[in-house]
């Protein structure tokens, strides 16, 4: 598998009087005053439905519509739980088989026709119904697998699907409680139900709609949608009748950072959302995106483009014209690897005898990461040794990978394996499979059609060419390609990945063989990386699983 890359730094601009946390005193809007947050998407969503949705830009609106039993408590380091549709934590069992969760009462859905009168509260039964969702075969949601033979009795859901089959492992005990029991333990159980997929949605909605439920997202988050132009314009609207309310174990931590610790104080208690409306427009292009928040379109930018900095900062610090209009720059660490996967299932780059063993090896070795991370990510990135960033669960600062950018030894790998002819123009041929000679060879790389895209682009190509690999783009959305990815229609791509939660797992599942055609685009599915991530999943972060990942990042890097 090719080099990774990890972002470890994202740098945030925003003017502060868009978030009424940062206002100085006296300069609060007046009750009467409409608090109206602009943002941006970098990408189209992919329609509003909780259990299809995968792409990070959709999840960010699914996770304001809908919610699932807990809830990250965002200020908190490490990473810290809390209820949400669920009053508080569970109980869990002594075995840790049985999660017992009491739905928090009062919680009404978003209004909706469908409901044929005044919408309802939500119960243990609809939770039920939204985690049964998960396995519904004609939903083919790509989140399936983190339930998938975990739930007590799921076969019976798999076997024939029906949502009126009665399964132990997911039980509405009475109206507010709610009961999950597991074949097995699983440390990261509980990391599964703050995923907006496992957001609760109510069974008259979805029926009412059939194979619509993504345009009709009626949830019981902070947010309701207000106006929707597909693809171009998103409007949300705070729900009058949430019920949520902030809070932050870091109000009464004296060894939190003091911004969050006030920023928890002052928010203690309060009801959420704190702002009346949040207008959405959709951005592809890096330099749309900043040119919209310098002329005042967006409250914040939440990655400043790489190719862009120069605009913002001055010896590592903001502009002083930019703050003195208000500005402020803010860097964090983002849980985000960046890596090319190669489809294992296609003709030209796919299987595992030698000869396509060492073309996927000799792209890797051809692959100069450190010229990427100094001239694309303006030196606000990584090498990443192994698929796992910094503050990830398992992650281990002192794995070297052992890929060098070595484009002699690729050369050299290549004309070892049968890659040595090469056409007229220099480019490389590839053995025909059975033997017999040999034929062209042409790589073809699925692109964004945006400028970062196509700057990635070049890099790839000259660093592909320089091995005699001849390489083909073709550019498409990020959405579309991961559409076709699943379906197993792609190549080749260079994807990101962000943790969904903050575990190793989240990040090996990705090449995990079961997931093919979900999470796991390239299709790897190698029996001896199977049984150790099969392995690994069950035990806690520590020696005995870091040895597993240490034997899984060999492979990934062998293969």
């Amino acid at each position: 598998m090719p080099t990774r890359r990890s972002l470890l730094v994202t740098l945030l601009l925003a003017f502060p009087l868009a978030f009424p946390v940062t206002l100085p005193a006296g300069a609060q809007p007046t009750d009467k005053e409409a608090k109206v947050l602009h943002m941006f998407l970098s990408t189209s969503e992919t329609g509003l439905d909780p259990a299809v949705a995968s792409d990070i830009a959709t999840l960010s609106l699914l996770e304001n519509l809908f919610d699932p039993l807990l809830r990250y408590d965002y200020l908190a380091r490490p990473v810290k739980l809390q209820g949400n549709g669920a009053m508080d934590l569970p109980e869990i069992s002594a075995d840790r088989l049985t999660y017992t969760f009491h739905i928090r009462r009062g919680m009404r859905f978003t209004p909706d026709a469908a409901f044929k009168g005044p919408p309802r509260e939500v119960t243990a039964a609809d939770y039920v119904y939204s985690l049964k969702r998960l396995y519904d075969p004609a939903l083919k949601s790509p989140w399936s697998y983190l339930f998938d033979g975990k739930l007590q009795g799921d076969a019976a859901l798999k076997a024939t699907f029906s949502y009126a089959t009665d399964i132990p492992g997911l039980q509405a005990v009475d109206k507010y409680t709610l009961r999950i029991r597991l074949t097995e333990p699983d440390n990261n159980f509980l990391f599964y139900l703050a995923i907006p997929a496992t957001g609760v949605v109510a069974r008259e909605v979805i029926e009412a709609y059939p194979g619509q439920a993504g345009n009709h997202p009626v949830g019981t988050g902070p947010f309701m949608l207000g106006d929707w132009k597909r693809s171009d314009r998103i409007v949300l609207v705070a729900n009058p009748d949430s019920t949520s309310v902030f809070h932050s174990s870091v109000s009464n931590d004296e060894h939190a950072d003091a911004t969050d610790r006030a920023i928890a104080r002052a928010l203690e208690g309060r009801k959420l959302p704190r702002v009346d409306r949040v207008e959405i427009k959709i951005a592809e292009e890096f330099q749309g995106r900043m040119l919209g928040f310098l002329n005042g379109e967006y409250d914040y930018l939440e990655q400043v483009p790489e190719s862009m900095t120069d605009m913002v900062i001055t010896n590592g610090k903001l502009k002083p014209g930019l703050a003195a209009r208000g500005m402020q720059l803010y860097r964090f660490p983002v849980l985000q690897t960046y890596y090319m996967w190669m489809n294992m299932e296609d003709p030209v780059l796919g299987g595992y005898a030698n000869e396509k063993v060492a073309l996927r090896r000799a792209i890797s070795l051809s692959y100069n990461s450190a010229e990427d991370i100094a001239l694309l990510k303006q030196g606000f990135a990584m090498k990443a040794e192994s698929p796992l960033a910094p503050g990830v669960l398992g992650y281990d600062p002192n794995y070297r990978s052992p890929v060098p950018y070595d484009p002699a030894l690729a050369n050299a790998l290549l004309d070892r394996y049968g890659y040595d002819k090469r056409d007229p123009d220099g480019f490389r041929r590839m053995p025909k499979p059975g033997g017999g000679g040999t034929e062209p060879l042409t790589l073809q790389m699925s692109s964004e059609a945006t400028v970062g895209g196509r700057l990635r682009d070049e890099l790839w190509r000259k660093c592909l060419n320089a091995v005699g690999l001849r390489v083909m783009f073709k550019s498409d959305k990020k959405t579309e390609i991961i559409k076709a990815s699943r379906l197993g229609k792609v190549q080749m791509f260079e994807s990101n990945w962000i943790a969904d939660f903050p575990d190793g797992d989240n990040f090996y599942q990705l090449l995990y063989g079961p997931n093919a055609g979900r999470a796991n685009y390239a299709r790897f599915n190698l029996p001896a990386y199977n049984v150790r991530y099969e392995q690994a999943r069950n035990l806690t972060d520590g020696p005995a699983r870091q040895k597993l990942y240490f034997e899984m990042n060999q492979l990934i890097h062998a293969y």
